[in-house]
């Protein structure tokens, strides 16, 4: 088995039981929220620990293995992306599986169940041209974002707002919306899958400043992130770094 087939695999199975789980309404609120992470956390872990038992795992549930440093490989997973979203019964909220090598995010999956949509980055395709006379930007629907007015007015741009970070990525990659800009802090876990699957559509994926997104580093948090269409993202990079150059501070998004 390749090792986007077992991505695929695992997280197909992961949000079979997530759909699943939430269907039966034996828990709700936050009790459903940790046991549906946990649930799909054991799923991941049990199946990487099968196929590759030899590739070190880091996982929003799990405690952080510093070994993962000395690997060029390392599964990096997002049990439940949007726990929230889960939680409310909205379909906006996803599992992530990727694989880190030297660094990069060497593949990914992004798997969307109560949408019934799967994101593979060795299946993916490039968008197509958006039917929209404005670009559509989106933002998180929990933290509402200051400077995405700006961004908007800069690229005469409408804003949205939706769930999880993969759901939001996937909306770019799927050509249903136009740029993903985020700056209040994420992990590894929430964008590594998600960064690997845009890139692999040829999407624009990096730091806000136009940096590369880099993995497997020892500390988990990454300030921020923009995916975007190639011919918006380095005008959104652009854009941003004029703006940081006043003041030094990007509101999240």
């Amino acid at each position: 088995m390749t090792d986007e087939q077992l991505a695929a695999e695992l997280a197909e199975e992961a949000g079979r039981h997530l759909l699943a789980l939430r269907s039966t309404g034996g828990a709700e609120g936050k009790a459903l929220g940790a046991l549906a992470d946990r649930a799909a956390n054991d799923i991941l872990l049990a199946g990487l620990a099968r196929w590759r038992p030899d590739d070190p795992v880091l996982s929003e549930e799990s405690a952080d293995a510093p070994a993962r440093l000395t690997r060029q490989r390392v599964w990096i997973i997002d049990p439940l992306d949007g726990t929230r979203e889960y939680v409310e019964g909205r379909s906006d909220w996803g599992v992530h599986v990727a694989l880190a090598v030297d660094g990069r995010p060497a593949l990914g999956v992004v798997a969307l169940p109560a949408q019934g949509r799967l994101f593979r980055s060795d299946k993916v395709q490039p968008p197509a041209s958006p039917p929209r006379a404005r670009p559509l930007i989106l933002m998180s629907r929990t933290r509402p974002c200051g400077e995405a007015a700006a961004c908007a007015e800069h690229l005469g741009a409408d804003i949205a707002d939706m769930g999880s970070a993969g759901a939001k990525a996937m909306a770019v990659v799927a050509g249903e919306a136009d740029l993903y800009i985020h700056s209040g802090g994420q992990h590894q876990w929430d964008n590594c899958a998600p960064a690997a699957v845009a890139l692999a559509a040829g999407l624009h994926a990096t730091r806000l400043d136009g940096t590369p997104l880099v993995y497997n580093r020892p500390e988990t948090l990454i300030p921020d992130l923009v995916i975007a269409r190639p011919e918006l993202g380095s005008r959104v990079v652009d854009f941003i770094s004029s703006r940081t150059g006043t003041d030094g501070h990007f509101d999240a998004c």
